[in-house]
């Protein structure tokens, strides 16, 4: 079974940022997305995630956007940052999915959804802060490190959900004193994101009972809407709405707010 070790190991080898992605942060932290476009433009792979992305249905252009420094312009700052973090991620996306049945095709559409989503929470509460925005970039590495951590277990976890019916973070964390959030907001330390957004990622767990004020609130929007989009059937049918633990009375008191926020976006 999974070790302390393991995870350890694990988190050793997350590559760091590269380096055009480091410059074109630092751009976009001083406002200038021109440089920040030209520094992106020299990774080709970059380039590539950047087109594929923007030009996914959700977005809604009806012409394909090629040029970065379009993709920037039209995306503005904040969006930029967080477009960004997602491309840090998907340096993790498995070749091929293990423990969950999902294509890269549907773990994008899912980044993207999220992502857009979000930015209309955050318009919804009045909130602009580019590092609040870059919160829901990180969400999705908890399936990232939950499929690499427990594809080699399969046949163990199976066993063990038979017998108790939890869940993979919850199985995580009782195994190696760290859950699938705690794992991510490191990720976001080794890639230099801000204490703000580290702190976000932790408490959307919905496990932290002394949160207060805005940092209770946003950690229960975050919470909420990974529960609503892991609740579409495409989700469903690859298995993540089991990996985490909902917890439906942390964000009950939001609940119709949300739903009316979704039903108009």
């Amino acid at each position: 079974m999974i070790t302390s070790q393991d995870v350890h190991n694990y988190l050793l080898a997350i590559p760091a940022a590269p380096t055009v992605v480091r410059q074109a942060l630092n751009f976009v932290q001083e406002g200038d997305l021109v440089k920040a476009a030209k520094s992106a433009n020299d990774d080709p792979a970059l380039r590539h995630y950047l087109k594929i992305l923007v030009n996914r249905p959700l977005y809604g252009f009806k012409n394909e956007v090629t040029d970065v420094a379009q993709i920037f312009g039209i995306l503005g700052l904040s969006a930029t940052q967080q477009t960004l973090y997602n491309y840090l991620l998907s340096l993790l996306v498995p070749k091929k999915w293990s423990l969950f049945a999902l294509t890269n095709g549907q773990f994008y559409d899912l980044q993207a959804s999220l992502s857009k989503k979000w930015e209309t929470i955050l318009t919804h509460l009045g909130i602009q802060d580019k590092e609040i925005l870059s919160v829901v970039s990180l969400i999705p590495a908890t399936i990232i490190v939950c499929d690499a951590l427990f594809s080699s277990h399969k046949d163990e976890i199976r066993q063990l959900r038979s017998v108790k019916n939890l869940d993979f973070s919850t199985i995580l964390q009782r195994l190696s004193g760290k859950d699938l959030f705690d794992l991510a907001a490191e990720i976001g330390h080794l890639w230099g994101m801000s204490e703000t957004t580290i702190t976000l990622i932790q408490n959307s767990s919905g496990l932290n009972n002394t949160l207060s004020g805005e940092h209770k609130l946003l950690a229960q929007w975050i919470h909420l809407l990974l529960f609503y989009e892991l609740s579409q059937s495409t989700y469903v049918s690859a298995g993540l709405n089991e990996f985490i633990d909902f917890q439906i009375d942390f964000v009950q008191e939001i609940y119709e707010s949300f739903t009316t926020v979704m039903i108009a976006s």
